[in-house]
């Protein structure tokens, strides 16, 4: 399967990576996935994306999980 993150608003709602002028690449596998996202968190927190939810093809891994430092 591929690996994907849906960015998301506040609310929950999923936010079109293209229109935040990123790019989120697919993942072989979750820790590539996970990497990618730990790399680029703060970036995303920046262009208005609140919480992230990771996805093995159409399965829900786990989410959502906030940006935001605590």
């Amino acid at each position: 399967m591929t690996w994907t993150w849906r960015l998301e608003d506040p609310n929950g709602a999923t936010l079109d990576p293209a229109t935040l002028g990123v790019e989120v690449p697919p993942a072989d596998n979750q820790g590539d996935a996970e990497s990618w996202l730990g790399e680029n968190w703060r970036d995303l927190l920046a262009r208005g994306v609140a919480q992230v939810s990771l996805f093995d093809g159409d399965t829900k891994a786990y989410g959502p999980m906030g940006l935001a430092p605590a």
